[in-house]
């Protein structure tokens, strides 16, 4: 992990209360770094358009040394970085959105950020055909080198979670070697790891993981060789308004995502509606017409969504995920 140090005037930065991803971006147009905005004075930052009376003074009043260091010496014992959006390892496709983060705290492996992700998403209370369904694509697709992302969430989003560490750990259990020739031309064979992992996105900090039904979860997670993500500080507890912003997260970072299960009226759909607006695919599984779980999906059917009933169909989608 890189010195936290170093990257101390970002951890900064996403500090800072009521200051949302497009400003932030505005300002770092303006002014290149966090560490330029940190040292602008009150009556500068009056002068920015946009920047008001309430805005400066949390500006202002974030500049608590003693807070800030007690973000990076936990950050540092807990092994949690994070990546600003300038940086290689940054989620490219997360990049493109509208109103991407500024910054991303993560815990496990940040080399598979910008691999293939497909989100999973749907209905906390499941049935068994949907918890199924989960755990059928996200093993299937984990096998083809796809990685899953979704929200740690009960329901879908923690059977979505556990299809991957399943493919994991059925890869594990049968090691596969390839034999493969050095620049001199011997031959030599290494272990070869062509599975996808999974990306659980958080709306809250670091520090919790929310539902407390899935610490050992989150803990596999990390294990198998996944990462958890999270806009927010470590501090910031789970609150209903956190969870739409995360959606946002969920399917920017991927290619497309797949529901499976939603009410009519479902924070999935919320899901959906920024995959759309980004530009993803979105997949549907269809349910069953009598489930007060499957009227948000058949619906999303009627309204031309993909229909899915077999892997792949999303694998040989045009343009093909292969």
């Amino acid at each position: 992990m890189k010195d936290l140090e170093s990257k101390k005037y970002w951890i900064w930065f996403s500090l800072i209360k009521k200051l949302g991803s497009r400003r932030k971006l505005k300002l770092l147009e303006l002014y290149k770094n966090p560490e330029q905005i940190y040292n602008l004075t009150k009556e500068k930052l009056l002068k920015i358009d946009g920047i008001g009376e309430e805005i400066a003074n949390n500006i202002i009043k974030s500049k608590n040394k003693q807070i800030l260091n007690y973000h990076i010496q936990y950050m540092q014992k807990n092994n949690i970085d994070i990546i600003d959006i300038n940086e290689e390892s940054y989620p490219q496709n997360l990049k493109q959105i509208y109103d991407p983060p500024i910054s991303l705290y993560i815990k496990g492996n940040k080399e598979i950020l910008n691999n293939k992700n497909i989100g999973i998403v749907g209905c906390r209370e499941c049935t068994e055909y949907g918890k199924s369904a989960a755990k059928y694509f996200a093993y299937n697709l984990s096998k083809q080198n796809i990685n899953i992302v979704s929200g740690l969430a009960k329901g879908i989003d923690s059977y979505a979670h556990i299809g991957n560490l399943f493919a994991i750990k059925e890869y594990k259990n049968d090691v596969k070697i390839e034999t493969n020739f050095n620049e001199d031309g011997n031959i030599y064979k290494e272990k070869v790891n062509n599975y996808g992992k999974t990306i659980a996105v958080l709306g809250n900090g670091l520090d919790t993981i929310y539902p407390k039904e899935n610490i050992k979860l989150a803990q596999n997670i990390i294990e198998s060789g996944g990462a958890i993500i999270s806009e927010y500080p470590c501090g910031i507890k789970p609150d209903k308004m956190n969870f739409p912003a995360r959606n946002r997260i969920i399917s920017g970072i991927s290619l497309g995502i797949i529901v499976v299960e939603a009410k009519e009226k479902s924070g999935t759909l919320i899901t959906v509606d920024f995959a759309l607006e980004q530009g993803r695919d979105v997949f549907v599984v269809p349910g069953n017409i009598n489930s007060i779980n499957s009227v948000g999906t058949n619906d999303l059917i009627k309204q031309g969504a993909k229909i899915v009933t077999n892997y792949n169909e999303i694998m040989y989608h045009k343009p093909s995920y292969l």
